[in-house]
């Protein structure tokens, strides 16, 4: 009888554990199921798929390798885990008399001892984790979480509860309490888990599984009545899914740079917004989100440079977001800007940001002899917004003519050009994006254009990815992958110097060029890296329009990158961005501080200093 009053014990407490589990999290399954469908998404091809869930997943990989110490104890967490699975099944079997697992022998003994070293590890991680989380208090996890501590609790006595049964008879009065203590305990933190952040230990692996395959992919909009993400009825699955697997471990914070230099926008809280507005409104509900979770002045503070999607180690994707949002506030005419009004009139009437007319760049091109495309020439040179308007960037885009001239490359520029849209794209605006890429195929259909080389990495990426929604499907590189083809073909010399290279954003973590340009500038000099570097790189803060808004609070960002840069105490400052060129160009005279400041050069210019200079025209070829 006492048998069986205990097997109906843990079976009732086993149920309300499990009820209380899903009352929660069966609303959450129900809301993400429930929100728009992506139309765009697609699973594509299994492979990549499944090797970044093992690498990211299994592996823990970004976990470790973006925080070593603190991901490592998180992985022995997890890992701990996944070992426990068949100890946990074993327990509750054990309950009812039909344990499968003898520690004394066999298989059993081996798992026994697999699981205590992974258990001891994961005591001492847990007990790490929680020291860090409540005392030490690294300042992007934000506030004290006591159910953190709580969880951590939780986790350490069922780890400390299965070791100590090696030292206690399992029929033993003892051996049987410490028995209760760990399903009790057990029984304890399965309800617990999808009222909190640990909602992600279930949620996280599906979310990197499934999270959109390009870096900061932008979904398109669905016919006339979608205007970006105005209220819950706009929140995808994906962006719900990902909301709710948010580990709120600050990493996106702490790489923002926009929160680094006290702006208000915290990467974390955008995904926690969404959140919150899916648990307070639920996703049938029309009140806008940026009334009520999530703030406007934040996601306009967003260079959209991507260290935020780099970081998180669970799949979130904060720009899809972020940019959806400003669709809505842009598209609604919810968001009212004078700066960014300014650059919409600018885009609509001379088809360029700065608002310039046309015959300033048709100056230009005649001054420097340029050929117009005409479909002979390999290349179709796309100078765009700074190439054509910027005196900088004219020099960037001229000194890289030169070294295509060295090279013997035939290329031509198009008659008339308009901006990619790119600053309009990442502001929300899509109908004046639409209308330039438009205009802009339409443009290299009718000149043949098959191939595209280009000095602005946010230029590649609209046109090799944003235009695509418009049929656009044109061959486009970087002119650091150009260079760095044909570097052999440049010149060596000068090592002496030293050139610390700034990683664009929009070059290396959208596109993943990292070695080209430096393998570009080491035809010329020594680099050297700053602190923050290749995945890891600081944002110039151009990026998402902001070169093109006013930067009202906190420090400026680019300040606070050519600070960094000319700290390293190199000669030159290397850039592959006419943008970041631009930042760094008005910040250094203020930031460089009292030292002697370097010089400011992209790849192009030290690349076209190695290169004799020839007599024959620009772009006739060989």
């Amino acid at each position: 009888m006492i048998r069986i009053a205990v097997w109906i014990l843990l079976l009732a407490l086993t149920a309300l554990s499990l009820f209380l589990f899903w009352r929660t999290f069966g609303q959450v399954v129900h809301r993400i199921l429930h929100s728009r469908r992506d139309v765009d998404f697609k699973i594509g091809s299994l492979a990549p798929r499944a090797w970044e869930f093992f690498s990211e997943v299994i592996c823990q990989s970004k976990v470790i390798r973006e925080r070593p110490l603190p991901g490592l104890a998180h992985a022995f967490v997890f890992w701990s885990f996944l070992a426990f699975a068949l100890v946990t099944l074993n327990h509750f079997a054990q309950g009812f008399g039909l344990g499968f697992l003898d520690y004394r022998r066999g298989f059993g003994e081996f798992y026994y001892w697999f699981a205590f070293a992974f258990a001891a590890m994961c005591a001492v991680s847990i007990a790490g984790l929680a020291f860090r989380r409540l005392v030490l208090r690294p300042v992007w996890l934000g506030a004290v979480s006591y159910e953190s501590g709580l969880i951590a609790g939780l986790i350490f006595i069922l780890m400390v509860t299965y070791m100590l049964q090696w030292w206690l008879p399992e029929q033993s009065p003892a051996g049987r309490a410490l028995w209760w203590v760990h399903i009790l305990t057990l029984l304890t933190f399965i309800p617990i888990v999808p009222n909190t952040k640990h909602l992600h230990l279930i949620l996280s692996p599906l979310t990197v599984f499934l999270k959109r395959s390009l870096f900061s992919q932008i979904p398109p909009l669905v016919g006339d009545e979608d205007f970006g993400v105005v209220s819950g009825k706009d929140i995808t699955q994906i962006t719900a899914l990902q909301a709710y697997s948010c580990v709120e471990c600050g990493r996106c914070t702490e790489h923002c740079p926009a929160n680094n230099t006290g702006k208000e926008l915290n990467p974390k809280l955008i995904a926690l917004g969404m959140r919150s507005y899916l648990k307070e409104f639920g996703n049938d509900s029309e009140k806008p989100i940026l009334s009520a979770s999530i703030s406007q002045t934040a996601i306009f503070q967003c260079t959209t440079c991507g260290a935020c999607e780099y970081q998180c180690p669970v799949g979130i994707q904060h720009l899809p977001m972020i940019v959806g949002l400003r669709r809505g506030a842009v598209n609604t005419g919810a968001w009212e800007d004078d700066h960014g009004g300014k650059l919409f009139l600018n885009l609509e009437r001379s088809g360029n940001a700065m608002g310039f007319s046309q015959s300033e760049r048709d100056k230009f091109i005649a001054k420097q002899q340029f050929p117009i495309f005409d479909g002979t020439q390999e290349y179709c040179l796309w100078l765009g917004c700074m190439g054509s308007y910027d005196p900088q960037g004219r020099e960037i885009v001229t000194a890289f003519a030169s070294v295509m001239k060295h090279l013997g490359t035939s290329f031509g520029v198009l008659k008339k050009e308009r901006c990619t849209g790119d600053p309009v794209r990442r502001l929300g605006n899509d109908l004046a994006f639409g209308q330039l890429a438009e205009a802009n195929l339409q443009a290299m259909t009718q000149a043949k254009v098959k191939k595209i080389v280009s000095i602005c990495p946010h230029c590649v990426r609209t046109i090799q990815e944003d235009w695509r929604e418009f049929g656009g499907d044109i061959e486009i590189e970087h002119h650091s992958e150009f260079l760095a083809r044909h570097a052999n073909q440049i010149p060596q010399g000068g090592a002496d110097q030293k050139v610390v290279f700034h990683d664009p954003c929009y070059l290396g973590r959208y596109r993943n060029v990292y070695d080209e340009p430096r393998r570009v500038i080491a035809r010329a000099a020594t680099v050297i890296d700053p602190p923050r570097s290749r995945e890891r790189s600081f944002c110039c803060g151009a990026g998402g329009g902001m070169v093109f808004l006013g930067e009202e609070t906190g420090e400026r960002v680019n300040h606070a990158r050519a600070r960094e840069l000319a700290a390293t105490g190199a000669d030159t400052i290397g850039v592959a961005c006419p943008f970041c060129n631009s930042m760094f160009r008005d910040a250094l005279s203020t930031s460089a501080g009292a030292g002697k400041t370097p010089r400011l050069l992209d790849i192009a210019q030290i690349a076209a200093s190695q290169c004799v200079t020839e007599s024959r025209p620009p772009g006739s070829g060989q």
